[in-house]
């Protein structure tokens, strides 16, 4: 039985089927040696965020992209969080991912929104992830599986979050045709 850290991961694509990549990703995560996969939220279908930081050089590409899907995993993992967020970046890169504009359409997207309970600043590597309680598209699939995880940095769980938030973006439970 692995033992390990419970840790959360955010799922999303834009392009091609992403419903298909999104259980594509899913699929790789629990092949990873040192990961397993617990539980994962419904998909979702979510209308697209535009960061501030692209919003003043590409606006008008980021307002026209496709909706993404969207979910949450839940994982049991025995690697540190640097070598979990390098095996994030290992499956987006195997599965066509090109960085290109902040906020942008991607064939996937992965994100450590949560590793335990633990506070990490380092370049290259923020835990929790610094966006998660700002964006409806991550607390609507993580309340679903885990409402009442504590975020470590405000001591609030998930779902007094997701009740302050503000976002208006759209997200709906995918049911694909």
């Amino acid at each position: 039985m692995l033992e390990g850290i419970l840790s959360y991961i955010g799922l999303g694509s834009n392009l091609g089927d992403p419903l298909s990549q999104c259980r594509q990703a899913l699929d790789k995560l629990s092949c990873t040696a040192g990961i397993r996969l617990e539980q994962v939220s419904s998909f979702y279908k979510t209308e697209p965020v535009i960061s501030h930081a692209a919003e003043r050089v590409h606006l008008e590409e980021l307002e026209h992209q496709n909706w993404f899907v969207n979910a949450v995993a839940e994982i049991r993992t025995e690697l540190a969080p640097r070598d979990l967020l390098r095996a994030l970046l290992d499956i987006e890169m195997t599965m066509g991912r090109v960085r290109t504009i902040a906020g942008g359409p991607r064939v996937i997207d992965l994100d450590l929104l949560l590793y335990g309970q633990e506070i990490i600043r380092e370049e290259g590597l923020m835990v929790p992830h610094p966006q998660m309680h700002q964006r409806l598209f991550v607390l609507e699939p993580l309340c679903e599986i885990a409402s009442y995880l504590i975020h470590p940095v405000f001591g609030v769980s998930m779902r007094g979050l997701k009740d302050r938030l503000v976002d208006q973006k759209i997200v709906e439970r995918y049911h694909p045709s």
